[in-house]
Formats: structure tokens, C-alpha cells, sequence
């Protein structure tokens, strides 16, 4: 009981820290529609906020190898290659490459910097990825509405791109129309911890409207 109560307060004194680490300025600019996922982007950070998309039975053969990120929108701007080049970030997806999979088109669709924050290698390539193949093994026996995001402090890499201290995660079952995921994920070199939150106190900490149904 000592040490739940200790992990508690210390979550607590997490999110009260966070929470003033947010730029109050930050606000969705444009919402960019593709014919899978929406990106709720903001031109200040050069980063999407948040993703959501739609999943069901997710998963399937296509190769990503001859995919790469890239911007194919002219009026917004985005980060590029460039600003990831030695920064010791991932390109990390928030729609994920491999939920497509079934559909070669649509997966190469997901490599787009409005859909793209900085990970760390730990983070992408591990706990993260791990929820995203747990979520998809979820999706074959129901559709489920998946959003995905960030919450930024003043970090920055390249040309003024933004990095997230923390990612995080909401799962939603569109059967039941309950949340079965809301999770919070550090965003550090060295260590990455998930923490389940509840909607409330996710939408308190992250200083810009979530549109979320």
C-alpha cells in the first residue's frame, strides 16, 4: 500500500509539473484530412498535435523499406529529413505504418511529417511500438477509434522543430463506445515509462483543445 501511495503522489507531482511546461500558445492550426487519418497540426511547433484514425483489422504484407517521410502539402510547412539528421531522434509515426499494411498505398500515406513527431530511439522502437502491435491485435475483433499525440515544452531540433517531453495514446472502442486506452508515455533518451490517465486529466495537461468523439 506504501509504495502505490508513493507512485501516486510522485504521478501527481508528473502532472502538475507537466502541466506548466506547456506552451499556452500552442493551437491547432489547420486540420490536414488524408483519406485514412486527420492531423490537427500546428504551424508554430511544425508538428502535428494530435492524429486520429479509424482501425479494424489492422495489419497485413506490404513492405515499408522503400518508404520515406516526406511533406506533400505546399501551403503548410513542415519539419524535413534534414532537421532529424544527427539530432538523435526517430521520425515516429502517430498513425502507424504498419496498421496498413493491408493496402500498400495507404500504408506509404502514413509517411508524412503531419504525421510524424520526434521519438527517441528508445521510445519508437519499444514501448511504444509494443502498444501499437497490442492495439492492432485489438482491432481484429473491433473497430476501434485511435488518437494519438503530444504535449511540447521548449525543446527543439533542426529549423525550429519541436520535440515532445510526452507522447500519449487514446484507444476507443467504437462497439461499446468506451475507452479502453488512455495512456501518457515519456519521451527521454535514456528512459521511458507509460502511465495510465484518466481523459480529464490527459485533456488538463495538454494546453490545446482535443477534439475527441
Amino acid at each position: 500500500m506504501v509504495k502505490k501511495s508513493m507512485k501516486r503522489i510522485i504521478f501527481l507531482l508528473l502532472l502538475t509539473i507537466l502541466s506548466k511546461l506547456v506552451f499556452s500558445q500552442v493551437k491547432v492550426d489547420i486540420i490536414i484530412s488524408t483519406d485514412i487519418y486527420k492531423s490537427y497540426y500546428s504551424k508554430f511547433l511544425k508538428e502535428p498535435l494530435y492524429v486520429s484514425y479509424k482501425l479494424y483489422k489492422g495489419g497485413g504484407n506490404c513492405s515499408r523499406g522503400e518508404f520515406h517521410f516526406k511533406n506533400d502539402l505546399n501551403s503548410v510547412e513542415t519539419a524535413t529529413s534534414k532537421d532529424y539528421k544527427a539530432s538523435g531522434f526517430d521520425e515516429g509515426h502517430l498513425a502507424n505504418a504498419e496498421d496498413f499494411a493491408y493496402d500498400c498505398k495507404k500504408e506509404e500515406e502514413t509517411f508524412r511529417f503531419y504525421n510524424c513527431v520526434p521519438q527517441t530511439p528508445n521510445l519508437n522502437r519499444g514501448i511504444w511500438k509494443h502498444w501499437e502491435s497490442l492495439i492492432r491485435n485489438e482491432s481484429q475483433n473491433d473497430s476501434l477509434l485511435i488518437v494519438c499525440g503530444s504535449i511540447f515544452s521548449n525543446k527543439i531540433i533542426g529549423n525550429n522543430v519541436y520535440v515532445p517531453d510526452y507522447c500519449w495514446k487514446i484507444v476507443k472502442s467504437l462497439s461499446t463506445k468506451k475507452i479502453i486506452y488512455c495512456m501518457l508515455f515519456t519521451n527521454k533518451i535514456d528512459d521511458n515509462v507509460e502511465k495510465d490517465v484518466s481523459l480529464d486529466q490527459l485533456k488538463s495537461l495538454l494546453g490545446y483543445q482535443l477534439i475527441f468523439q
